[in-house]
């Protein structure tokens, strides 16, 4: 076996039903975030209320809202948004399948809300790549991949990050059906 990688069989075992996943994934993501931005609202109209428009500055964290719900879903414990962890997904390194470090997770982030700024049509790009990776998953590292599938190829606590460098493409076990 080379070294380059799982063997192919084992991409489609790992990203079968990804894409439609992550399009209903990103729709819980897009509700929670709603909900964030109006609470949030809420709160700092209050509070600007109460401090007789003092506060109001802080109205201008909101647009953050969407960029940390993001990054820290992606580096916190289940390396997952709370929508792609409801639809069974988690986001691992492509190399080695191991949790996003801090740093591939904010080029994610970053180019992700980049792509959906110039219309996102450049999503489209999943449908044509391997592990149908999107260029924001490309260019920082990552994949996005069914938990089930990830968590029986590496017999991993669902709960738990693996270690870096975990995986090595012999440590496979036998596939026993799709």
């Amino acid at each position: 076996m080379s070294s380059g990688g799982p063997p192919p069989d084992y991409d489609d075992y790992l990203t079968t039903g990804v894409l439609w996943r992550r399009c209903v994934a990103w729709v819980v993501d897009a509700v929670l975030i709603g909900l964030l931005i109006l609470m949030l609202g809420a709160v700092l109209t209050m509070l600007g209320l109460l401090s007789g428009g003092f506060s109001a500055g802080l109205f201008v964290t909101m647009p953050l809202v969407p960029f940390i719900y993001h990054l820290w879903s992606l580096v916190g414990m289940n390396s997952a948004t709370p929508g792609q962890k409801v639809f069974g997904l988690v986001v691992r390194r492509n190399d080695d399948l191991g949790p996003p470090t801090a740093l591939q997770a904010f080029i994610l982030v970053v180019l992700y809300y980049v792509t959906l700024a110039t219309t996102g049509l450049l999503l489209i790009v999943a449908l044509f790549t391997t592990r149908h990776r999107t260029l924001h998953d490309i260019f920082s590292g990552l994949v996005v991949v069914r938990a089930g599938a990830w968590q029986a190829l590496t017999g991993a606590d669902p709960y738990w990050n693996t270690p870096s460098g975990w995986y090595s493409p012999n440590s496979f076990p036998p596939r026993h059906g799709p």
